[in-house]
């Protein structure tokens, strides 16, 4: 059988997607990688993955250039003739799926982690944009024969009361995943010394970097000895996004220590004691969170979306600070800077929630379920005889 695994970057698909698509290759199956070009599109060669360029443009609004690019893809798409077709994020789970029904794919599974900018952001631009991307979601991640992956029940229940998609194709999988064989705890408990913490995600300003930096700022000023580390890169395809020289700005006074792109992330984690993510961006499950929690770090985040879903009681598997204040989280840092028995214990209790809701192992096995069940109700659809000629379910 064959599949394309389609997003906005190829970084999201080499960061995210590469395990699924082992483990459907290690069954027998072709899995082609498709975005547009990036400097992580070459390492899919050395994985045995196919790589198929897009000139997609995620930030543009241009009528013309999306339509080219859907042309583009609809061509290529019938060119590959994959069995099913799965499609990340809301721009190319909209494309995907309007290609896909022009391509004759036979089977779609959209990918949705979070709602994102527009959905989050209350710029003119993305007020502008929310009834329009309503009204293609409406129109698109429903039809044909397609089931929509959600991260949270919170997201589900937005689908499904603003009738975006039908809540019979619409599956939770909680999170992307992680390894829990590489994203692993410290062999032995850390020396004493100042806490250590770290926010790693794409600098968006909805991710609480804002606050990140503000907090550190009166944690400094309070006189107290704590490391704030921040990794990722500046989102350039996001309007929303903090730029380099700002962030540059706050690692020269001292603020936080920019790390820039992290490509060792476990190492990285294994050298800090907490994972801090004040996000109110509407997220899915956050990556980073879930990898914080499989490396036995306190996680410090918000109780909204997605964020929850790590963190779902205060003082019990992580701590909830409020978003948009700086002042809540640096009070939140300076409890576990005062209390490391404290921190310890919300340690051992992410990395125990990390193995019993975010193992990799059970999101591919449960992503693969969904593959399965959409080619065995097509297998139906077309018939005995048709059946026979379909190349089977798909072995995971």
């Amino acid at each position: 059988m064959k599949f394309v695994f389609y997003a906005n970057t190829d970084w999201y698909l080499y960061n995210f997607r590469l395990s699924t698509a082992r483990q459907l290759q290690a069954h027998g199956h072709d899995v082609v990688m498709l975005s547009p070009p990036g400097e992580y599109g070459d390492r899919f060669a050395g994985q045995g993955f196919r790589w198929v360029t897009l000139d997609m443009d995620r930030a543009s609004l241009n009528p013309l250039r999306e339509a080219t690019t859907l042309r583009q893809l609809t061509r290529l798409l019938r060119n590959e003739r994959p069995d099913v077709l799965h499609n990340f994020t809301v721009k190319c789970a909209v494309y995907g799926a309007m290609a896909a029904r022009a391509a004759g794919v036979p089977a779609v599974v959209n990918a949705v982690a979070g709602m994102g900018y527009v959905f989050t952001s209350n710029h003119a631009q993305a007020r502008l944009l929310r009834p329009v991307v309503k009204m293609l979601m409406r129109g698109t991640l429903g039809g044909g024969h397609s089931r929509l992956i959600l991260q949270n029940p919170d997201d589900a229940d937005v689908f499904t009361r603003a009738r975006l998609v039908p809540e019979r194709k619409i599956r939770v999988i909680r999170s992307s995943g992680v390894d829990l064989s590489r994203f692993v705890p410290p062999e032995r408990p850390p020396e004493p010394k100042p806490l250590r913490v770290l926010l790693a995600a794409r600098l968006l300003w909805e991710k609480g970097i804002g606050e990140y930096v503000e907090a550190a700022r009166l944690l400094r000023r309070q006189g107290r000895r704590v490391e704030c580390l921040l990794a990722g890169m500046p989102d350039h395809g996001n309007p929303r996004s903090a730029t380099h020289a700002q962030v540059e700005q706050w690692h020269r006074e001292g603020a936080v220590q920019w790390l820039g792109h992290v490509e060792d992330m476990p190492a990285l984690m294994r050298s800090v004691d907490a994972m801090v993510l004040p996000s109110y961006y509407r997220e899915g499950v956050p990556k980073s969170l879930i990898e914080g929690a499989a490396c036995g770090l306190a996680i410090v985040t918000t109780n909204l979306a997605g964020c929850r879903e790590v963190v779902s009681e205060d003082g019990v598997d992580g701590l909830h600070v409020q978003p948009r204040n700086p002042v809540d989280l640096a009070d939140c840092l300076a409890r576990l800077d005062d209390d490391r028995a404290l921190l310890r214990r919300l340690g051992e209790r992410a990395r125990a929630k990390a193995m019993e809701h975010f193992d990799e192992r059970m999101v591919i096995r449960r992503t693969i379920e969904v593959y399965d069940e959409l080619l065995r109700d097509r297998r139906v659809a077309l018939g005995d005889d048709a059946a026979r000629r379909e190349r089977g379910h798909v072995q995971a």
